[in-house]
């Protein structure tokens, strides 16, 4: 099983590569997510799909939250890195 390494050791550009990718890979998710939001809306109200049913995608959208904190914790501590020196 590989070690956690806190943020403060991890390089600056390596830092930089996983913000890239965390960013990228929230906005793929965030862009299906949307999708899939606006289908469910529109087929539970033209069809008969219960409307209970619309509760799924907007309780989906918490599985971004931990990307969106490891994205801010990386954006903190470039920050603080930049602020240093």
């Amino acid at each position: 099983m590989k070690k956690e390494t806190s943020i403060s050791a991890i390089p600056v550009e390596e830092l930089y590569k996983k913000k890239k990718s965390l960013q990228g890979a929230l906005l793929g998710l965030g862009l299906v997510l949307l999708v899939a939001t606006a289908v469910i809306i529109y087929l539970a109200f033209s069809s008969n799909m219960p409307k209970v049913l619309m509760i799924v995608p907007f309780c989906s959208s918490l599985t971004l939250f931990p990307a969106f904190i490891s994205l801010s914790q990386i954006n903190t501590e470039l920050k603080n890195r930049n602020a240093k020196s």
